[in-house]
């Protein structure tokens, strides 16, 4: 056991799976990935094959073992994370049901608008601190009971993906604290919650439900068909990690033992999360966002995500790439984004207005409306290409402003950044300001698999507490905080009420919209 000395970090994304190896200080030694796949069909469908998505991750972790010398020999353990919500189903065998249902398939929209029109909206609501929306394991099994009846005939276990992934590695059917609160459970107590399973009309379909258990405290090992198939070694710990988001949050600084500390995630989707002890939880008005707990013993954060964050600039680059190549210039997305800097520091700030909604299921956060589209406000013949640039991330910083104001109280103090995004300094400056307070960036490259690597860490005792592993792991990796101009702060404040006021008028039109 003297060599063991790596944590492999599995994270499977929604289009990417990654593999990562970590030293036991956190120093992340290789990273090894895998482009995944998902399809969408008709009525909002966006499914996922299970079983390519489990050859993917074993893939990911062979690839890690050609780039990490003896890697079979010096992993103490694994720790899986992945992409949240979602219906991952499982028959006998652990076989498949059919592929994934996952977090960007709409289809049950009609179904949440039912339910949370029913008698125990409210009771589900304060058990959870979720808005029930499509993405939702909770609703889309609500939906498949009413309109795929079938679908569950053969079900043994609802899992989501990592659950999946976890049951592969080691023959073990269950989930993690996280997900299970925010989506059948209680967040205060963080098990399952009568309440809220009748409130989802699935009283009979309790027994789908696995074991919850928290991988800080409780391991299963590598199983003899996983290992030959991974090349690992047979019996090492397998640590269940909590949902990407938290996980991401937690390996990105979301709580690093400061008061008032928040973490938004910049990439394709915007997920915003304020780490608060359990009794500061504030429950919005409107019933939306997530409280999913930390594997911090009494914290959880409070959570509002943007369906679109980054993928409304993909969406205008495309744009343009697709215009100008139809002219037979050359302009691939590459090219465009090295020029994004210098069109942000060429517009005027707060020149235009953008709702940042260009997903094609909608927004969930902080309100949820799958009809919702995006828009630019206030446009002249004297706008050009790069104030719409730059009007596109601003409404990215309005929307994150949005979504922390609808968690309650003052916004958070201090606001830690991570994705792809944040190299940006143009960028990390409109975020700042548009909320208004200082950022840091986290240098950590690959957060959602440290967040569950330091679960891990913990659970083989390699640290005692989250907070030691945390100091160790994520303090050292934030940047100096970058303080927002005061104008510009004054600017975004001036334009903010409007921003709001605009998308609560909105919803009659994009309703009108709907083919």
């Amino acid at each position: 056991m003297d060599n063991r000395d790596i944590i492999l970090g599995l994270d499977s994304g929604t289009s990417v799976v990654k593999a990562v190896a970590f030293d036991l200080e956190g120093t992340q030694l290789a990273c090894a990935s895998v482009r995944n796949t998902y399809y969408r069909g008709e009525g909002g469908a966006a499914q996922q094959s299970m079983t390519q998505t489990w050859q993917d991750a074993v893939n990911a972790m062979r690839k890690l073992g050609e780039q990490v010398e003896n890697l079979n020999a010096r992993v103490v353990a694994i720790a899986v994370t992945a992409q949240g919500d979602g219906s991952w189903l499982v028959g006998a065998d652990n076989q498949p049901i059919g592929d994934a249902w996952i977090w960007l398939d709409a289809r049950a929209a009609s179904t949440v608008e039912q339910l949370n029109h029913s008698a125990l909206a409210g009771a589900r609501f304060n058990a959870t601190g979720t808005g029930l929306n499509t993405c939702q394991q909770g609703s889309q099994l609500a939906h498949m009971d009413r309109h795929f009846p079938a679908l569950l005939e053969h079900c043994e276990v609802a899992l989501h993906c990592k659950d999946w992934l976890y049951l592969n590695l080691t023959g073990v059917r269950a989930t993690d604290p996280s997900e299970a609160s925010f989506t059948f459970g209680n967040f205060r107590h963080q098990r399952y919650d009568d309440t809220v399973i009748t409130a989802l009309g699935l009283e009979h379909r309790r027994d789908l439900l696995p074991e919850i258990i928290d991988g800080t405290q409780i391991t299963h090992p590598l199983t003899r068909e996983a290992a030959a198939l991974t090349g690992l070694a047979v019996g090492t710990p397998v640590c269940l990690g909590y949902v990407d988001m938290a996980m991401t949050a937690l390996g990105a600084g979301v709580h690093t033992g400061e008061a008032n500390t928040a973490c938004s995630i910049v990439g394709s989707t915007g997920v915003h999360l304020r780490a608060v002890a359990i009794d500061d939880v504030w429950l919005n008005p409107a019933q939306t966002g997530y409280v999913i707990p930390l594997p911090w013993p009494g914290y959880v954060t409070q959570v509002q995500t943007n369906m679109a964050s980054t993928l409304n600039l993909d969406w205008l680059l495309k744009v343009a790439s697709d215009l100008l190549n139809s002219f037979g210039c050359e302009a691939d997305h590459a090219r465009l984004v090295a020029h994004i800097d210098r069109w942000l520091s060429e517009a005027k700030p707060g020149s235009l207005l953008y709702h940042p909604y260009i997903s094609i299921a909608g927004e969930r956060g902080p309100f949820v409306n799958s009809e919702a589209r995006a828009s630019f406000i206030g446009l002249s013949y004297n706008h050009q290409f790069g104030d719409l640039v730059r009007a596109v991330i601003e409404g990215i910083g309005m929307a994150a402003r949005d979504c922390y104001q609808a968690m309650g109280g003052e916004l958070p103090g201090e606001l830690r950044l991570t994705g792809g995004a944040i190299r940006s300094a143009h960028l990390r400056q409109i975020l700042s300001a548009c909320i208004g307070v200082p950022v840091r960036s986290s240098r950590r490259e690959e957060a959602g698999a440290a967040g569950a690597a330091m679960m891990a860490a913990v659970a083989i005792g390699a640290y005692p507490t989250m907070q030691r592993c945390v100091e160790t792991w994520v303090t050292p990796l934030l940047d100096p905080p970058e303080a927002p101009p005061a104008e510009l702060v004054a600017r975004y404040q001036h334009l903010f009420a409007s921003y709001q006021q605009i998308r609560s008028d909105l919803p009659s039109v994009w309703h009108q919209l709907k083919q």
